[in-house]
């Protein structure tokens, strides 16, 4: 099988596209390969890459380069290469920005092969440095909140999980949340204001999070610069202003082996709880990093056995607390295929949506934007470039989660027209592109119609 490096193969290589057959039979040009200009016996002109500049033949372009890398073609690759970065700059519009994006992420995942020394130009002209930068920013908690609230991603699981909490803990003197997102507890705030506002007054609040320990493989963006035990103290801050007695817990625990600390603890904690208190577990975008079946065998002590995974494990061992409440947010896409192709076309046909949407709330150029796209091609290129533990991205389907959920024991529970009114009312500051659409108990946000992030919540059955 040829390596990346090898002479080129007597015959041109030929790929259909879109039912259009293109021979790419070229020499590398000695410019580099971000300039648009034809190569020798390339059959169009270089003006007419135009006519390739739609989000179906980009997709198409990057499926055939994607393969061809998995086969060490290098000179299917290097061609296919060239071609994608002629008619997808990283600064042009959303769908050449996805593109680039990608093409980045294959450029990553072959230079991970070995010797793709032909394909150093190009890795040369995306230097990682500038992305990590981005995408490692450290934000405070007064500009993290900003950064949250200006798109309904985030938002809309914060609205829909708060509106089923208040609803679930009334009348309970004690609340108990473990609160599982990505976001660093930015949910909490609108949440402790409801909870003042009872007509039976405000409760006792404990919040317990999980801290990723050195064991941690890959965390995702968003990044804090204060320590948990600093955000503790404004949170109970804040709550005191409200007139809610709050505790702020910290535990050292890694999705990565399926939060076995936190639970643990939990456990501990239930065996002298004196009762009347309300455990809410309040999953944000954080369960699709805890590894799946196909990330292989784990060693845990939440699963014993390899005939299920650590994600199943943790949901059966979350069954066990007896929760009051489970509230579970997720983006509604399937990162889960064993190849990178089939991984490739599910995230291109998803993460379109970041980009389209970003063009409505952020201008070009600004700083908040360039920390946006940067998260995006972070999760990019963890799914694409990366494999194993190291690949952490993998997002399951609102259908698949719920039939994880009711394996465990758990059964759904409708969203009440409050939850409605608060959702609707949110999405309301945000471009008209952004909808709710109810799918049976659960709410779905979509952008221009398509699923983007599913709502749901469960109670042990």
């Amino acid at each position: 099988m040829m390596q990346f490096g090898e002479s080129a193969p007597p015959s041109p290589p030929l790929i259909n596209l879109n039912g259009q057959a293109l021979r790419l039979d070229l020499t590398p040009p000695e410019a580099p390969l971000h300039r648009p200009r034809p190569w020798p016996g390339f059959p169009i002109s270089s003006k007419s890459l135009g006519s390739f500049n739609t989000a179906g033949c980009m997709e198409q372009l990057l499926l055939h380069c994607a393969d061809a890398i998995e086969a060490n073609d290098a000179t299917l690759a290097q061609q296919l290469i060239w071609v994608l970065h002629n008619i997808a700059p990283p600064d042009g519009d959303s769908n050449q920005r996805l593109t680039a994006a990608f093409l980045h992420a294959l450029i990553a995942r072959a230079s991970k092969t070995g010797s793709c020394n032909m394909l150093g130009a190009v890795a040369a002209a995306h230097p990682a440095d500038a992305d990590l930068a981005l995408h490692t920013h450290r934000f405070s908690a007064v500009d993290l909140v900003s950064f949250v609230d200006l798109t309904p991603w985030h938002r809309f699981g914060y609205s829909a999980a708060n509106a089923a909490i208040a609803e679930a803990v009334e009348g309970f003197p004690v609340i108990h949340i473990v609160d599982l997102s990505t976001t660093h507890c930015m949910q909490i705030p609108t949440l402790i204001d409801l909870l003042a506002g009872r007509p039976e007054g405000p409760p006792i609040l404990r919040l317990t999070i999980p801290s990723p320990t050195a064991a941690a493989t890959t965390m995702p963006p968003p990044i804090l610069d204060l320590s948990y035990d600093e955000l503790g103290a404004k949170l109970v801050n804040f709550a005191r202003s409200k007139n809610v007695a709050m505790e702020f817990r910290v535990i050292p625990s890694n999705p990565c082996d399926a939060f076995d600390t936190l639970i643990e603890q939990l456990r501990v904690q239930q065996l002298v709880s004196d009762g009347g208190e309300a455990l809410i577990v309040n999953c944000q975008m954080m369960l699709h990093y805890i590894p799946d079946e196909t990330a292989g065998a784990i060693s845990s002590t939440m699963s014993m056995t390899s005939s299920i995974s650590l994600r199943s494990a943790f949901l059966k061992v979350l069954r066990s607390l007896e929760p009051t409440l489970v509230t579970l947010v997720d983006e509604d896409a399937d990162f889960t295929a064993g190849d990178v192709v089939g991984r490739l076309r599910s995230a291109f046909n998803y993460l379109w949506i970041p980009y389209d949407a970003v063009d409505t709330f952020l201008p070009k150029g600004s700083e908040q934007r360039e920390w946006y796209e940067a998260g995006v091609r972070w999760k990019i290129e963890n799914v694409i470039a990366h494999e194993g533990l190291q690949r952490v991205e993998r997002l399951e389907s609102k259908g698949r989660w719920a039939q994880r959920m009711r394996a465990a024991g758990f059964r759904g529970v409708g969203f009440s027209e409050e939850a409605v009114g608060e959702v609707k009312g949110m999405l309301e500051e945000h471009s008209a592109g952004w909808g709710l659409k109810r799918e049976e108990e659960d709410f779905v946000l979509t952008w221009k119609g398509h699923n983007v992030v599913f709502a749901t919540a469960w109670v042990p059955s």
